[in-house]
C-alpha cells in the first residue's frame, strides 16, 4: 500500500519507515492489530501510539484500509468454519481415540445476518444484481 510513513527519529528497535509499511501489509494479511505488530517485532501499544500522532494521517488511512482487507479475510475464515466446522479431537488417558466435526450455528447465523452488508462497493453490488449476464 502506498502511503507516507510517519517520520520518526532513527532507532534500531523503533518504527522505521520499512517497519511501518511491513506492519500495514501484515495487518492487511491477518486483520488483528496485536498479531500484525508482533509479526514486525513491535507491541500493539506502540502501534496505537504511532497511530495517535498528529503527523500520522496517511498511516491512519493505510491502517483503516489494511484492517478492512484483514477483516474480509477473517470473515472468509469464519464462513469456512461455520459451514465446514472444525475438527475437535477426543482423548482418553492421554491418547487420541477419535474426533468429531463441530459446527458453530450461532456463528453461521451471525454471519448470515450480516451477509447483505458485506458487499459495499457499488460495482460489486451491480455485478451481483446482474449475475446471469
Amino acid at each position: 500500500m502506498d502511503f507516507d510513513p510517519v517520520a520518526l527519529r532513527a532507532r534500531g528497535d523503533g518504527w522505521t519507515r520499512e517497519k511501518q509499511r511491513w506492519f500495514i501489509e501484515e495487518l492487511a494479511d491477518c486483520g488483528i492489530v496485536r498479531e500484525a505488530a508482533a509479526r514486525v517485532g513491535m507491541s500493539e501499544r506502540s502501534a496505537y501510539s504511532l497511530r495517535r500522532r498528529a503527523d500520522a494521517a496517511t498511516f491512519n488511512i493505510a491502517w483503516e484500509a489494511a484492517l478492512q482487507l484483514g477483516t474480509d479475510h477473517l470473515r472468509s475464515v469464519a464462513y469456512e468454519r461455520a459451514v465446514h466446522g472444525v475438527i475437535k479431537p477426543h482423548f482418553y488417558h492421554g491418547e487420541k481415540v477419535g474426533e468429531e466435526r463441530v459446527f458453530d450455528h450461532r456463528l453461521l447465523l451471525a454471519l448470515l445476518a450480516r451477509a447483505e452488508r458485506t458487499i459495499s462497493h457499488a460495482d460489486g453490488r451491480r455485478a451481483l444484481s446482474d449475475w446471469d449476464r
